[in-house]
């Protein structure tokens, strides 16, 4: 049996899981996804998709790599041989797109951390984005020049990353989480009660926490609730199947799953305190209501939030320099995890060091990663996160559950492993939730998703008729997200089609198990 590193304790594993999964968008998808979808009523069905959905799969793929010892793809492999180990490379390469942009986001968090200080970004916030600091171009699919304002925090983001995987489990992504977990939660709290305490607060807090229990009949409620705990807690990255197969074998499977994913939760409901306490401050200075200054995306941290700032009674600087480093720490945390899968993807199948591994995944990420840092960097960010999010990690999920629920038939057995080490035992209840809830929403969100972006015109929410993704161009559309999308699938079949490297023991889990 090949020898594998381990987590020098079940805390460190936890703040890892927990890191990978309070990223960039907990902080501004949640908020707006509850306030959009019945406010305080959103609760309900997003409590039942936690139950129903996200913790029995974080304890699937939790249960997968403590059991098979490996990376997703050898993991996949030992499970059901080469019929099954396309889902691990399939997975790697969608968290390979996705690292190349997020480290771009973590960068743009790190100007806006400096930028705090004297709110440099003026009266215009949208246009000092826009324009100033990542230089847009007018024509999407036009890369144009390299902004070295954003290259160069860019640059610094991935120097920290390749120290951090470079110095291993134990001492780097480990470590790195015992100090950017707390710190993160420590900022984050001092952000929530500035927030809180400031006047309008309450018009924000009514705003996010006031039920519309109407909304409760409304499926795409429920849906929203599906799709944000199953982007939320980083399943069908290949990221909790890796790091689990670092867990020493008498380890709590069931315990660490419901701690991760409510301790998730929680970092979800205080983000939502913050940014709605703040944007009740905002509405109540502008004298408009809160659905008035509310908004998704990157817009609400790198244009919203800052004219919050600039609009503070005191301490300007002190609550920017927070809020954007708490931004940066959450990305850190999730990228590096995001890295660690295709670090030991690789270092398994080809033989090759975990150093040469780092050198040529991450170094390869980083390099294209500048694609993002160009003129049209934002309009290629925009296209690759949509497609690769809802056609990568959302099909991941639904083949993955039905792959391993039907065809491989391994739920028993699942179910068998995390009992014999796990004090809450799994019953009916997390077998059913897997072959039929999981599939079945899944299923309804991919038909929703298939039939929304391959006719070329449908209507929004509102009755318009539009056309493709934000109504980019065909062209840019086709080779910027379909291709990227089926991209990282035809990569999936091509290194599962080469052959393991002699020295990788693929039946070495047996003799770890003694089956």
């Amino acid at each position: 049996m090949e020898q594998r590193s381990q987590w020098g304790t079940r805390a460190g594993f936890i703040l890892a899981a927990v890191g990978s999964a309070v990223g960039l968008g907990n902080i501004w998808r949640f908020p707006y996804v509850a306030y959009e979808n019945g406010g305080g009523a959103f609760f309900i069905p997003y409590l039942f998709a936690l139950l129903t959905a996200g913790i029995p799969i974080l304890i699937l793929e939790f249960t997968m790599g403590h059991k098979y010892r490996g990376s997703a793809p050898l993991s996949f492999f030992r499970l059901g041989g080469k019929k099954a180990e396309w889902l691990g490379w399939w997975a790697i390469f969608v968290s390979f797109v996705i690292s190349t942009y997020y480290a771009v986001i973590i960068a743009w968090a790190m100007k806006y951390t400096v930028y705090s200080i004297n709110q440099a970004w003026g009266d215009d916030t949208a246009g000092f984005l826009f324009g100033t600091v990542l230089k847009l171009g007018d024509t999407p699919g036009e890369a144009g020049g390299l902004v070295s304002g954003v290259a160069w925090p860019l640059l610094l983001v991935w120097a920290v990353t390749l120290v951090i995987l470079f110095a291993g489990v134990k001492k780097g992504i480990e470590l790195a989480n015992k100090i950017f977990i707390p710190t993160l939660v420590v900022i984050f709290l001092l952000v929530v009660i500035r927030a809180v305490t400031l006047d309008g607060a309450g018009l924000g807090l009514t705003a996010f926490f006031e039920p519309n229990f109407s909304q409760l009949s409304n499926p795409k409620v429920w849906v929203a609730a599906y799709g944000h705990i199953f982007f939320s807690l980083s399943i069908a990255f290949a990221i909790m199947i890796t790091y689990s197969s670092y867990l020493p074998k008498k380890s709590d499977i069931t315990n660490n799953a419901f701690i991760t994913g409510f301790a998730n939760s929680a970092f979800e409901l205080l983000a939502g305190i913050g940014v709605f306490a703040a944007l009740g401050f905002m509405a109540a200075q502008q004298g408009v209501a809160v659905s008035d200054v509310a908004s998704a995306g990157v817009g609400l941290a790198f244009v919203v939030f800052p004219q919050i700032i600039s609009e503070f009674p005191g301490m300007n600087g002190l609550f920017g320099v927070l809020f954007f480093l708490s931004l940066v720490l959450a990305g850190l945390t999730s990228l590096i995890s995001i890295c660690e899968t295709y670090v030991a993807g690789f270092s398994e199948k080809f033989g090759i060091s975990r150093n040469k591994a780092v050198t040529f995944g991450v170094g390869l990420a980083a390099i294209i990663s500048f694609l993002f840092a160009t003129n049209g960097g934002l309009y290629f960010l925009d296209v690759a996160d949509y497609f690769i999010n809802q056609f990568g990690i959302a099909a991941i999920g639904l083949i993955e559950v039905i792959a391993i629920a039907w065809f491989f038939k391994k739920l028993p057995l699942f179910e068998e492993h995390a009992n014999a080490v796990s004090d809450i035992r799994l019953g009916a209840w997390w077998q059913i939730c897997l072959k039929f809830v999981t599939p079945l929403v899944l299923g309804y969100m991919m038909f929703g998703l298939l039939k929304l972006n391959l006719l070329k015109q449908h209507t929004d929410g509102d009755g318009n008729i539009i056309g493709n993704y934000e109504g980019y161009k065909d062209s840019f559309i086709l080779y910027c997200g379909w291709f990227v999308a089926a991209g990282v699938i035809i990569l999936g079949f091509i290194f599962t089609a080469l052959k393991w490297n002699k020295n990788t023991d693929v039946d070495a889990y047996q003799h770890a198990d003694g089956e």
